[in-house]
Parts: structure tokens; sequence; C-alpha cells
């Protein structure tokens, strides 16, 4: 398994900082986000999002996206090229009913939609995919979001039975439907990593997000949806307050019994939630007059091994800074996905990042993980945790193996 991962770090290494200068310039054709958000992430099954399916949470969230921007958009929805949003539950990546929404919501008919699924990292792809297709010049504005009810859309079923049976039989493919918990237990032995340290870094994410949550360092992020009762939300559910590691030590391994080291209290939550993050040529948003929160510059996805599926970002991440000329000391804030404690450690231990760059407002394991919402969540929050001219990444694991990465720069 080691020489694997070696065998992976050594095509996607190399190279060495160029100039942080250099990735800060404004030229016309840059891809620039006129704006980022998000709803609260509420709890999975009992929190306050449990009565509404995903097409529910795009259309309010939608509404209330389109009001926070200048009138040249929001009188003018037919300047928006494409729509992409990210699921991973919905059948068909809910690519019939996130459409209505999206119509439902005032976007022409003669804008197109495409839903995408790229597991954990769909939220991330749809701002890719969006940035690519203003970057080749086939669309001038366009919006990316992310939406998931885990709620409504979440099983438990076995994974073995999505596959046939040649596939089941097959050495390499049995890999791909693998527990997630199994696979974060993997890079927990593989890689010596303890329970005791995995629950000091889930409590240390519960406590950032806490005093994030009390201090208000959400609200600008957070878009207020309104419930079908009349109900406004706009608070995350998952931070606990008090979270320490002895406190979370109580719990029981959640998927190998007595030995294990995954529990619910050092894994990400089953959450709901949506975001967007609409994005423009330069040129195009200087002309409208549009705000400008900073500028999109790159992404990268890999493959990693399935059994380990978490180690995703400690390749990924390196992959892009080698495509635009950085290193991790360059970057000044990164929003990695918090899966699982035990995989997280090993990303930011692996690409030599000091601790106190990730996720200064907490993670995945104390916010939660709408799976299909979180990477554009991960922009909505990192546009909000930089100053000008200061570089952040954006990346996560990815089930089945793969992770993925972008870089941003705040304006």
């Amino acid at each position: 398994m080691s020489a694997r991962l070696s065998e992976i770090r050594d095509h996607i290494s190399g190279g060495g900082s160029r100039y942080h200068k250099k990735v800060c310039e404004k030229r016309p054709d840059d891809i620039v986000i006129v704006s980022a958000h998000r709803s609260a992430i509420t709890k999975g099954f009992k929190g306050s999002f449990k009565d509404v399916n995903s097409d529910y949470l795009l259309l309010e969230f939608l509404r209330e996206f389109f009001k926070q921007l200048p009138p040249e958009i929001q009188n003018h929805k037919e300047l928006i090229g494409d729509v992409a949003c990210g699921n991973v539950l919905n059948k068909g990546a809910g690519a019939t009913e996130h459409r209505a929404a999206m119509l439902a919501a005032g976007i022409p008919y003669q804008t197109p939609f495409v839903a995408l699924n790229r597991q954990c990292s769909s939220g991330l792809t749809a701002v890719n995919d969006i940035a690519n297709k203003i970057r080749v010049g086939q669309i001038d504005v366009g919006l990316a979001c992310g939406v998931e009810s885990m709620t409504k859309n979440y099983s438990l079923k076995d994974p073995l039975g999505l596959i046939s049976e040649e596939l089941r039989n097959n050495a390499a493919s049995q890999k791909c439907m693998l527990p997630m918990g199994i696979t974060n237990e993997n890079v927990s032995r593989n890689f010596t990593i303890s329970r005791q340290m995995q629950d000091e870094y889930a409590a240390n994410s519960y406590n950032k997000a806490e005093k994030a949550n009390e201090g208000g360092w959400f609200k600008e992020e957070i878009l207020p949806l309104r419930l079908p009762d009349g109900r406004v939300i706009a608070t995350d559910e998952g931070p606990r307050k008090g979270v320490t590691s002895q406190s979370l030590g109580k719990l029981r391994p959640a998927f190998i019994k007595d030995q294990g080291t995954t529990t619910a209290g050092n894994s990400s939550q089953i959450s709901d939630g949506v975001a967007g993050v609409l994005l423009a040529r330069r040129s195009v948003a200087e002309k409208l007059d549009l705000p400008i929160l900073g500028k999109y510059v790159a992404y990268q996805s890999v493959g990693v091994p399935p059994e380990i599926m978490g180690v995703g970002p400690a390749y990924a991440i390196p992959k892009v800074l080698k495509d635009v000329g950085l290193t991790v000391d360059d970057i000044t804030v990164f929003e990695i996905n918090e899966a699982f404690a035990a995989q997280a450690l090993y990303c930011v231990r692996e690409l030599g990042v000091d601790i106190e760059k990730v996720n200064p407002k907490g993670g995945a394991i104390a916010l939660g993980h709408p799976l299909g919402c979180t990477g554009a969540r991960q922009v909505a929050t990192v546009m909000r945790e930089l100053q000008p001219g200061q570089v952040g990444v954006v990346s996560m694991c990815i089930g089945t193996g793969m992770g993925a990465a972008a870089v941003f720069v705040k304006e």
C-alpha cells in the first residue's frame, strides 16, 4: 500500500513555489467569484430541515441568494449562462427536481442545467464545471450549487447490492464498496493515528465551531431559509458546547467493535444543507459593476486506493499547487473536509501544514457534511476567512478513492 501511495505522490509532486504575486494578479479573463453563500447546516433526521427535500432547500436558497445580488443580476437572470448543481444521494443526482427548483426561482428556461455527482466533491466539482465553461468562452456568468437532504435520501442498505455479481467477485472493484468508516479504520491502523489523537482533533473542531457560532462569524455566509411552517433557519445545528477529548473518548467505536477508533464523535455528521457560488469572467463582472469577492485559480482531482480513500487531499492539494506554482507555505487557510478525524490528521501531517491554518472555524465533524453541498459551502466559508491578497485551498476526500482540491484568492 505504501508503494502505491509513493507512486501517486511521485506522479503529482515536484516543482517549487513561484511567485505568489503572479497568482494574485488581476486579468480581464480571470474567473471571479461574485457571490458565495450557504444555508445553515442542520442535523440529519432530527434537524430543522428534516421535513423538506433538497428541491425545497435549493428553491428557498436561490430566492434568498438572488436577493443579495445587484439589480443587474436580480432583474436579468438570463445573464446566467449555465447552472451546475452537485448532489450525491438523489436519484439521478437531482437532475429533474433541481432543474425545476432553478426554474421556480426565476432563472429562465433558456438557461441550461447540469446535475453533477462526484460524491463528496460534488459541490466543488460544480464550481469547477462553471469555471471551465467561463474559461473556454462558452458562458460569461454561471451559477454553481450543491445541495443535499441526507434526511430524505440517505440509506444504510448494503452497498454491495449496487454492483453486479461479476464486480462483487473482483478484488479491485470490491474495495469501492467498503463502508467509509472502514476506510477510515484502515487509515488509522496503517498510518498509526490513535483514538486519542482523533478525539483531540475532533474536540478542537467542535471548540472552533462553538466559538465561531457564538461570535457570529458565520452570519455573513449563511442565508436564512424559510420553512413551510414559517420558521426561519439561519444557525448551524451541528456544533456542540463544551466538547472535550475526554467526553468524546467515552463513545463506543461505530464500525469495529472494541478495537475500532472511529466513533460518531470523531466523524462527520449526517446533515442537510445547500450552498451556491456565482462566477463570472472579470471583464464581464466589471462591465456589469458586480461585486468581486475573490478569484477562482485552479482545480485538480486525483485517484487514490479506495480502501484508504480519506488520504485524497494529501495528493490532490500538491497536484493543484504544482499547477499554479505554489507550495503549502503560500496558503493562508486550508478548508479540508473532515470526513473523519483520522483521515484529516493524516492529510495535515503528510502535507506538513500548520494545523492552525486548517478549518479555523471548525470542519465537518462539528458543522456537518451534507455531501453534495460541502464543496460549495467550503468556498463560501473560505472567502470569509481570507484577507485581500491571501490564498486559500478547498479540498476533500471522495468515496471510492479520490481527492479534489481548488485554489482561490481573496480580493
